[in-house]
């Protein structure tokens, strides 16, 4: 049996009673502590000291991850039927062991019976928007195996580069994993353009065959697999510009989908996860599935053949009988299909696991058939490339707000707990995209310890979670990685969310009635009619339930009835912006009032220039002064160059 203990030990008080991250199922403190002088390597003193266990009883152990720890005077005691669950009872033994600088080292006595909620503990790594060497991915293997993550999901490719030697098409790595810029935002915002590996100044990279199986090597020492992702049928402009023949026109530079009704392409899609395969033992093979542009297959003959010839209806039909074909594949050479939740649209294929991202409701319609398993990832709670904390204080980010506790709020079964077989839901995982993250250690920021409470929830019973104690167990590992060269979030410095989302504001306005003349989105619709009179501020992301979005032609126009006449001294709004999502500051702002509600008097007009900084914004739109009205009508206009979206959370009216 292969012992790994990651990292070192920490430097703290023997007799402090240690919060395991994640929170196991049993804990029992126990007079005493176990006390040893280390002499040599820690990895090779644990293998001396610790009396490792096998027990076939599944009773006692109902996982290969389950285990059971003692830890006594006497001495140190790890039981499980499976190298797995003794591999994770030394984790939870690294995290306990507390050593001196003499190099004494000291363990309460603790009794642990472990075993995780949730067989499938996920991360989800994008390489392809920004491209990670292979010593940073070994390097947060060892990071998940201390917090009992056991699958690595690796996305090789998407437009910004192809990330995996494929000997059947080199031009996957000799001009695909190769582009203009070195940063995912300039290049995407300009011409897209790939270029040949020798060409100077070419930006990219990839893993060769001997890189990926070192790999997955290093993985599988820690009990983690690794989850190839190739997509398909859309995000794949790379594959496209340099093997344009397996598009629908045949163009370079024109397409992102793969043009399904062609054989050449189910052809090269074999060929590729032939290779795929024979690199990845994984039972998984995620081919992606999501965001799929239909429209060239709407004007593509050999896909309105193949529509016809097959009998479907739509092109989201032509998109399941594709993925369907890709299915049957894997399932003939032993694997299983994994997609994110759009490959439930035109019906969902046989034996394939869902990806749920657009919230939960991809997941549970794949439960509720009592046919097919589910992972949920819901980008609300599992997007790690979100904010972590106030904007104004972090690099840029794709925008949103993603703090830590939001995470570990997250409850995978939902609204289907009772309503579905509890072994479909398969677990949980949390995802970095990488579009705004280029730098390792930006990346490592937007990781740690975010994924630690992504731990918790697919390893610990719900019961157990703590959020307060988890946070002070979560300040200590940070320590912890930072001593091990980690560039962890600084979590002891979080500033929380927006200060004025904190408590709700009163003022004359508050529980009167809108009417609104132009209409809100019902995607983004807070609080609905009464969103804007109810006292709450939105926080650090337009999407967090507060803020109210518009988007229809006149933007935003309403009226507040205040019942009465009223006196005013002033009416505020405050709006943000998120380049990212097409969220912008209105360019023009104008305050009416009326005693009667038929005639208006314009108080106040204002034109602002709006420009795109890369940061999330907000402006105070108000105006101040004396005036009377039961009436006042507000409106707020997008700017014509760039247009977009106008978000706003409170009329405040004083």
């Amino acid at each position: 049996m292969i012992i790994v203990l990651v990292g070192q030990f920490s430097w703290v008080c023997a007799r402090e009673r240690v919060r395991i991250i994640p929170v196991p199922a049993s804990v029992e403190w126990r007079k005493g502590e176990y006390k040893a002088a280390i002499h040599g390597a820690p990895e090779v003193w644990l293998r001396e000291q610790v009396e490792v266990v096998v027990s076939p009883d599944r009773m006692r152990f109902p996982s290969d991850e389950s285990y059971r720890l003692e830890v006594s005077p006497a001495g140190i005691r790890v039981e499980a039927r499976h190298e797995k669950g003794h591999f994770y009872g030394l984790q939870t033994l690294a995290q306990l062991m507390k050593v001196s600088r003499s190099g004494v080292m000291r363990i309460p006595s603790v009794r642990i019976a472990d075993s995780p909620r949730f067989a499938y503990r996920g991360l989800m790594l994008d390489v392809s928007r920004h491209f990670y060497p292979k010593a940073f991915i070994l390097k947060q293997l060892d990071a998940m195996a201390r917090y009992k993550l056991n699958t690595l999901h690796l996305h090789l490719t998407d437009a910004a580069g192809w990330r995996l030697q494929i000997d059947r098409y080199p031009l996957l790595t000799e001009v695909a994993a190769w582009r203009t810029h070195r940063e995912w935002k300039p290049w995407w915002n300009g011409d897209r353009n790939y270029l040949h590996r020798d060409t100077p100044g070419a930006q990219g990279g990839f893993y060769s065959k001997d890189d990926m199986r070192e790999i997955i090597r290093y993985a599988a020492e820690r009990h983690i697999t690794i989850i190839p992702e190739i997509e398909m049928p859309g995000h794949s402009e790379e594959v496209l510009a340099v093997y344009p023949e397996l598009s629908c026109t045949g163009m370079p530079y024109h397409h992102g989908e793969f043009c399904p009704g062609k054989d050449t392409t189910l052809a090269f899609i074999k060929n590729v996860l032939t290779e795929v395969m024979d690199l990845f033992p994984s039972r998984f093979i995620h081919i992606g599935g999501d965001e799929a542009n239909k429209s060239s297959w709407e004007k593509c003959a050999d896909c309105q053949a193949r529509i016809h010839d097959h009998g479907l209806h739509n092109e989201k039909e032509l998109q399941s009988w594709f993925v369907s074909q890709v299915g049957s594949f894997l399932r003939q050479n032993g694997r299983r299909l994994l997609g994110w939740d759009e490959i439930i649209e035109g019906g969902i294929p046989a034996g394939a696991t869902v990806m749920s991202w657009r919230g939960e409701g991809g997941g549970a319609a794949a439960l509720l058939t009592g046919q097919h398993a589910a992972i949920m990832s819901p980008g609300e709670y599992c997007y790690l490339d979100a904010y972590q904390d106030a904007p104004h204080t972090q690099p840029e980010a794709i925008g949103g707000f993603t703090p830590l506790e939001k995470i570990y709020s997250y409850e995978p079964f939902g609204t289907v707990a009772h309503r579905v077989d509890r072994d479909s839901m398969l677990g949980v995982q949390a995802n970095l995209w990488t579009e705004y993250v280029s730098a390792e250690a930006h990346a490592e920021t937007m990781l740690w310890p975010r994924a630690m409470a992504l731990s918790e929830i697919g390893w610990s019973k719900a019961e157990n979670k703590s959020y307060s104690l988890f946070r002070k167990a979560a300040l200590r590992e940070v320590d912890y990685l930072k001593a091990m060269a980690y560039r962890p979030f600084e979590l002891k410095n979080e500033l929380g969310n927006r200060p004025a989302a904190k408590s709700r504001v009163s003022h004359k306005a508050l529980g009167k009635r809108v009417a609104y003349l132009a209409p809100y989105a019902k995607v983004y619709a807070a609080g609905g009619d009464s969103a804007l009179t109810d006292g709450w501020r939105g926080g650090w992301t337009y999407g967090d339930g507060r803020w109210q979005g518009f988007i229809s032609p006149r933007r935003l126009e309403l009226v507040i009835d205040l019942d009465q006449v009223t006196r005013l001294k002033s009416v505020a709004l405050d709006f943000i912006q998120s380049e990212g999502a097409e969220v912008y500051l209105p360019a023009g702002f104008t305050v009416e009032i009326s005693e009667d509600g038929e005639s208006y008097t314009r108080l106040y007009h204002q034109q602002f220039e709006v420009v795109k900084t890369g940061a999330v914004a907000f402006r105070t739109c108000e105006w101040k002064g004396r005036a009377r009205a039961r009436f006042v009508k507000i409106s707020a206009q997008s700017s014509k160059e760039l247009g977009g979206w106008i978000f706003t959370d409170e009329v405040i009216v004083e």
